[in-house]
């Protein structure tokens, strides 16, 4: 059985909220959904209290919380994301302006698996509508279209208060704004994100002010400050979800369009992608033949799974790089399957490369390629390095070496982005910074598509290696000597 949670932000609606709570409480759901109702009492002024403890003690699947001081909507939606159990879950405002009884129709993308967000629109297409104030709907008509401008989705309805969330992915959204600027936030996040968003029409009863309506021109200014504020900051995940994209330049989406044009001319029709975390990679990758991602972790690797579901071309697997040296990869994978194989900054984090380089060798068939990104420049390894997890970093010739002792002919390796260098220099050997600051990665970001025209004259931060399994395969051997003096960083 899953769980709904129905998020509710409660300020000053003695008037309105126990008929809201019966008909959240009435609401049909889909087989297989419960109802939790989370409801925060924004220090409301008024009798709200009451109506909310009596609420409680008639319905046990009401939990309710306090704020201490009137904070506003956004933080009222952040308390309840803390306390909620969900698989699913939907904002619900604390008046009868949305209608309960369509929940299922928002739920309904999630529930099969198309949609990762859903919005339930005011503005689509539908049989019956509330006439508007104008104005008000000029307004969300301007926010809708700044946020699609800056975004990039087509939504009719940004400010909707009817939004819904797979729970994981609610969970992983870092939010900080206290009033109704948390739903342009919300939306320039999920954008950033690339969840899979969803709309669907639904009926609005709006109310006026002498009905307890609360917005104001002001929250207007607010929203549109707040979609420009996090169109430029790179605040989506949470520094402690483990979907995080990790706070370097190497983990920036353009230089992964970049790394995924310089790999397109050696991938063929059946590809293999370790370490794919939140697919950013992944969705950049030719769909040919057969397409599979993989990740160590089981949060990211539900995380694919829902982002390729349906998908009968891609195939999602669990895989650990740091597992036992003896486990036969080859067979979990299929022997001699795969035409090439991506490991975009994962080689470094591993504790036996050569353990790790021969299982993949396993998967590939004979005239195959595996394609690596690492980082170079041993004097380079700081705290950086350590916060993202590397163990290393390497030079060409101790690379191509550990790739032949692995049973791979070398078919290029170079240096590669510029950037990564100087960011490196500048934040973690100069600085002893354990991470970059979200504005000088946007730079950073901005600067990607110019390092390789520098690339030829200055140092890049990491390496870019093609290696191809042999038609004719030969022996592998293994010397223990020769690999630990290549692959400590002494030595590199």
């Amino acid at each position: 059985m899953s769980i709904l949670s129905i998020l509710i932000p409660v300020y000053n609606e003695q008037a309105y909220l126990e008929r809201l709570v019966e008909r959240v409480v009435a609401a049909w759901l889909p087989e297989g959904l419960e109802k939790e109702i989370i409801i925060v009492n924004d220090a409301s002024n008024d009798r709200t209290s009451e109506v909310i403890l009596k609420l409680c003690e008639r319905y046990p699947m009401i939990r309710a919380f306090e704020q201490p001081t009137n904070q506003g909507k956004g933080a009222a939606i952040r308390r309840a994301i803390e306390e909620m159990n969900g698989d699913f879950a939907i904002i619900q405002d604390a008046d009868l302006e949305y209608d309960p009884n369509e929940y299922h129709l928002v739920l309904k993308p999630l529930l099969e698996g198309y949609a990762d967000v859903v919005y339930g629109s005011r503005f689509a297409s539908r049989e019956m509508r509330k006439v508007l104030f104008y104005h008000h709907k000029i307004g969300n008509y301007l926010l809708t279209f700044l946020s699609n401008l800056v975004t990039g989705l087509d939504l009719t309805d940004m400010e909707t208060c009817y939004k819904a969330f797979r729970g994981q992915v609610l969970k992983s959204i870092p939010l900080r704004s206290n009033r109704f600027g948390i739903e342009p936030e919300i939306t320039v996040k999920i954008a950033k994100r690339r969840f899979s968003v969803y709309e669907v029409p639904i009926s609005y009863h709006g109310r006026n002010y002498s009905e307890g309506k609360k917005i104001s021109w002001k929250d207007g200014i607010s929203a549109i400050w707040t979609i420009l504020k996090y169109w430029f900051l790179d605040d989506y995940a949470k520094e402690s979800d483990i979907l995080q994209v990790q706070n370097s330049p190497d983990n920036l989406r353009r230089y992964y369009h970049h790394i995924v044009r310089c790999s397109l001319p050696y991938l063929g029709n059946k590809i293999l992608e370790l370490e794919s975390h939140t697919g950013l990679v992944s969705r950049l990758l030719p769909q040919r033949e057969k397409l599979v991602v993989s990740d160590y972790r089981e949060e990211c690797v539900r995380f694919l799974e829902n982002l390729f579901d349906g998908n009968a071309v891609v195939t999602v697997v669990h895989f650990d790089p740091n597992a036992d040296a003896d486990a036969d990869f080859g067979e979990m994978l299929f022997e001699n399957e795969f035409d090439s194989v991506l490991y975009i900054h994962g080689l470094q984090k591993t504790e036996n490369e050569i353990a790790t380089l021969q299982r993949i060798y396993k998967t590939i068939r004979p005239g195959g390629k595996v394609i690596l990104v690492v980082p170079q420049h041993a004097w380079l390894f700081c705290e950086l390095d350590r916060a993202l997890g590397y163990r290393r970093r390497y030079t060409k010739r101790g690379l191509s070496q550990l790739c032949r002792e692995a049973g791979f002919r070398i078919v290029q390796c170079r240096s590669f982005h510029v950037a990564a260098y100087f960011s490196w220099l500048l934040n973690g050997v100069l600085f002893h910074r354990s991470k970059i600051g979200k504005v000088q990665l946007k730079i950073l970001n901005m600067l990607t598509p110019f390092s390789g025209l520098f690339s030829f004259l200055l140092p890049g931060g990491n390496l870019f290696i093609v290696a191809e399994k042999p038609e004719t395969t030969t022996t592998l051997t293994t010397t223990t000597t020769l690999t630990t003096a290549i692959i400590t960083n002494e030595h590199l």
